[in-house]
C-alpha cells in the first residue's frame, strides 16, 4: 500500500503544476505580481528584449518565460529559469522583479477576467464582486488562490525586500508612461544589453495593440485563455485610472478604507479621506 501511494505521489508530481512545490535554484529569476497587475506584459517585454531569434507570442511565451502554475516541476527543469509567479513572499526566491498596480484598477481588471473565465455571469454587478475579491479567496485557481492572499497581503509581503539589491520594484503606471525607460531598468538589473534600438524593438513587439492582434489568432493556443470565453479579450484597455468610471463610489471607499495606507506608500492618491496609518505601514515607511 505504501509503495502504491509513493508511486501515485511521484506520478502527480510529474503531472501537477509545480506552483509553490517547484525546485528553486539560487540564480532563478522570478517575475512576481498580484494577478491582473501587468505580469504578462512584463514577460513579453523581457522576453522580446532577451530573445532576438523570433518575437514572443502567446503561443511560445510559456516556453520562453514559463508560469509556475502550468508546468510540473520536472518540466520546469527543462525550461529557461525565468518564471512567472503570483505567490506571496517566498524566501527561496533570490532574484525578483515585482510589479505593482493601483488596486482599484486591479479590481476592475479582475472583475472582467472573472467574467471571461466564467466565474461570474455578465450581469453580476461589480459592487457585489469587490468585497469577494478583496477577501483574497475568490475564484478557484484561475483568478485567486489562498496562497496568493489579497492584493494587500501579496504586495506587503514582498515590499519589505525593496532595499535588497536583487529586488526590482516596478509600477504598472510607470511602465505605461514610459515603457522604454522602465525596461531599461530591468535590463540594468539583469545586466542585459539594452541599446535604444533593442529596447524600442521589445517595446513595439509588446505593445497592447500588437498583443491584442496576436490574441485574436492565438487565444486558443495559450493555456490561460484557450478554455475561456473567446468573446471577452484578455488584453483589454491597458491603461491607468479606468477605475474612476468603472467603480461605484461605495466600492472605491471600501478598497481605500482597507488598503489605502499601503496605496499611499506606493504613490497612489486616494479619492476618499486617507485612513490613519496602521502598524504595518509604519514599518514599511521606516
Amino acid at each position: 500500500m505504501a509503495a502504491h501511494l509513493q508511486q501515485t505521489a511521484a506520478f502527480l508530481l510529474h503531472r501537477m503544476p509545480a506552483g509553490r512545490r517547484m525546485t528553486v535554484f539560487p540564480d532563478d529569476l522570478f517575475i512576481v505580481s498580484y494577478p491582473k497587475s501587468g505580469n504578462t506584459w512584463t514577460r513579453f517585454l523581457l522576453g522580446n528584449l532577451i530573445y532576438q531569434d523570433e518575437p514572443v507570442t502567446f503561443a511560445n511565451i510559456e516556453y520562453r518565460i514559463p508560469s509556475v502554475y502550468i508546468f510540473s516541476d520536472r518540466q520546469l527543469h527543462r525550461l529557461p529559469r525565468i518564471f512567472k509567479s503570483h505567490d506571496c513572499f517566498d524566501p527561496r526566491y533570490k532574484k525578483i522583479i515585482y510589479i505593482v498596480r493601483d488596486p482599484r484598477d486591479v479590481t476592475v481588471s479582475a472583475y472582467h477576467y472573472s467574467i471571461k473565465v466564467k466565474l461570474l455571469p455578465d450581469n453580476c454587478p461589480i459592487e457585489e464582486f469587490v468585497p469577494k475579491f478583496m477577501s483574497g479567496t475568490f475564484g478557484s485557481g484561475l483568478l485567486a488562490d489562498p496562497r496568493w492572499g489579497s492584493w494587500y497581503d501579496n504586495v506587503a509581503s514582498w515590499l519589505a525586500m525593496r532595499h535588497n539589491r536583487k529586488f526590482l520594484l516596478l509600477r504598472y503606471e510607470d511602465m505605461l508612461e514610459n515603457p522604454q525607460r522602465e525596461l531599461s531598468k530591468v535590463a540594468a538589473f539583469l545586466n542585459l544589453e539594452a541599446s535604444p534600438t533593442r529596447l524600442a524593438r521589445a517595446v513595439e513587439l509588446s505593445s497592447a495593440d500588437h498583443m491584442r492582434k496576436m490574441e485574436k489568432s492565438q487565444a486558443k493556443d495559450w493555456q490561460l485563455t484557450k478554455s475561456t470565453r473567446q468573446d471577452k479579450p484578455f488584453v483589454r484597455d491597458a491603461k491607468a485610472g479606468g477605475w474612476r468610471s468603472a467603480l461605484p463610489a461605495k466600492s472605491v471607499a471600501e478598497i481605500e478604507a482597507s488598503w489605502g495606507s499601503l496605496m499611499q506608500t506606493l504613490g497612489y492618491e486616494l479619492a476618499t479621506t486617507p485612513p490613519a496609518p496602521d502598524e504595518h505601514t509604519a514599518l514599511v515607511r521606516s
